[in-house]
């Protein structure tokens, strides 16, 4: 962190960002805890790169805006993880109990994760333009990292499409909520799939989505000509 704050190479500042986001993929339990106790204290952007820019020459310059980027993956990636209760490709909990886990929360509950699942995964599609410099070794390991998140918050969020829209949902508010998240999550899918090329399609993941969407609009709408029949 330390190095990170200091440097002004966009090359180094990556290099950081990398070890760092492998601390949370792989490191031991304390190295987490202490790294997932900085957005309680300096919240959004506690990385403090958002005005990240190395201006030495060209590629310097395009590799800044991938700092950036990277900097607020981690830092939603830290922030699903506290809200999930554990981190991303590191559960201890296996795919049979999540489900169960999921199959018993609230609609609330559901919403307010499925939330914070969707903010990484737009957090991930506002990748910079320069999707050439995946040829850079460095920035090829970064997205193939990142992939490896995105993979991990589809499956948290296929959970919870496929719990609320196999629910009979009554609240409008929650209704227009799921529509509303869900409709975000679509908008990103174009620049995921440049970003990731094959890896990102996953026409189940995204079929899912739709229907579960769809099913939302149709209920939403079925309850407010209830409402209008009731005020006629």
């Amino acid at each position: 962190m330390d190095r990170l704050h200091s440097t002004r190479s966009a090359t180094v500042a990556l290099k950081c960002l990398y070890t760092l986001h492998n601390v949370v993929v792989k490191g031991p339990f304390i190295l987490k805890d202490q790294l997932s106790c900085y957005p309680s204290y300096g919240g959004h952007n506690f990385l403090n790169l958002s005005t990240f820019r190395d201006g030495s020459d060209l590629e310097s310059l395009e590799l800044s805006s991938w700092v950036r980027w990277y900097a607020g993956v981690l830092e939603q990636s830290l922030t699903v993880s506290r809200i999930l209760g554990y981190y991303l490709n590191h559960s201890c909990e296996s795919q049979e109990k999540k489900k169960t886990l999921v199959s018993k929360a609230s609609n609330a509950d559901l919403l307010y994760k499925l939330e914070a699942l969707v903010g990484f995964v737009e957090q991930t599609s506002h990748v910079p333009d320069s999707l050439h410099l995946q040829r850079n070794e460095l920035v090829y390991e970064v997205v193939r990292l990142v992939g490896e998140n995105y993979r991990s918050v589809q499956g948290e969020i296929l959970m919870r499409v496929e719990e609320l829209g196999g629910r009979i949902m009554e609240d409008v508010g929650e209704l227009n909520e799921l529509v509303g998240y869900l409709g975000r999550l679509e908008e990103t899918r174009e620049k995921l799939v440049l970003l990731f090329v094959n890896r990102g399609k996953n026409n189940e993941f995204w079929d899912s989505v739709k229907k579960t969407k769809e099913k939302g609009v149709a209920r939403k709408k079925e309850i407010e000509r209830k409402w209008l029949a009731v005020v006629v």
